[in-house]
C-alpha cells in the first residue's frame, strides 16, 4: 500500500505479486485483481483481501452459522433488523445500557454494526454479511468441536 490509503490499486497489487516472487502474466494478474475487487471500485480493500484468503467453512460450521442467523431473523425475510433482535437479544445486561449511556435502540444498532459490512453499515445484516463475519471467526478456530460449542453457547442453539 504505497500511498497509505489502506487499499491496493492495480499497480500496487502487481508490485506486491512481483515482490513476493510470484510469476504471473498480466492477464492473470488482472483476472486475480478483478476477482478480489468485489465491489469493482478499482482497488482492493483489506476486507476484500481477507475474504479471499480465508479458508471456506465446512458444511457443519456453515449449518451452525445458518441456524444462528435464522434464530435472529425472526421475520424470516433474510435480513436481521433491530425489530428482529427484540426478544432475542437482551440489552439489559449491556454495560452502556445499564449506565444509561445508550438506549435499547443504540445497543441493538451497535450489535448489528459488528456484523454489518465495514464502511457500508446500514443497520441491516444480511445472511451473506453474517456468514462472512463467522467465516473470519471460523478461520481462527482450528477445532470443529470448539467452534460448535462456541456457536451453540453464544446463540443457545
Amino acid at each position: 500500500d504505497d500511498d497509505s490509503n489502506k487499499k491496493l490499486d492495480m499497480n500496487e497489487f502487481k508490485k506486491g505479486i512481483s515482490d513476493y516472487g510470484l510469476v504471473l502474466e498480466d492477464g492473470e494478474v488482472g483476472d486475480l485483481f478483478n476477482t478480489i475487487d468485489m465491489d469493482r471500485s478499482g482497488a482492493i480493500d483489506f476486507d476484500e483481501f481477507l475474504r479471499h484468503l480465508r479458508p471456506p467453512m465446512n458444511k457443519s460450521r456453515r449449518e451452525l452459522v445458518l441456524k444462528a442467523f435464522n434464530k435472529l431473523d425472526k421475520t424470516g425475510d433474510g435480513v436481521i433488523t433491530v425489530d428482529d433482535l427484540k426478544g432475542v437479544y437482551d440489552v439489559t445486561k449491556h454495560p452502556k445500557y445499564i449506565s444509561g449511556e445508550w438506549t435499547e435502540e443504540q445497543v441493538f444498532l451497535k450489535f448489528l454494526a459488528s456484523y454489518d459490512t465495514p464502511n457500508d453499515a446500514d443497520g441491516l445484516v444480511t445472511k451473506e454479511e453474517f456468514m462472512n463475519y463467522y467465516s473470519g471467526v471460523s478461520a481462527s478456530i482450528d477445532n470443529d468441536a470448539y467452534f460448535d460449542l462456541m456457536m451453540r453457547n453464544s446463540w443457545k442453539l
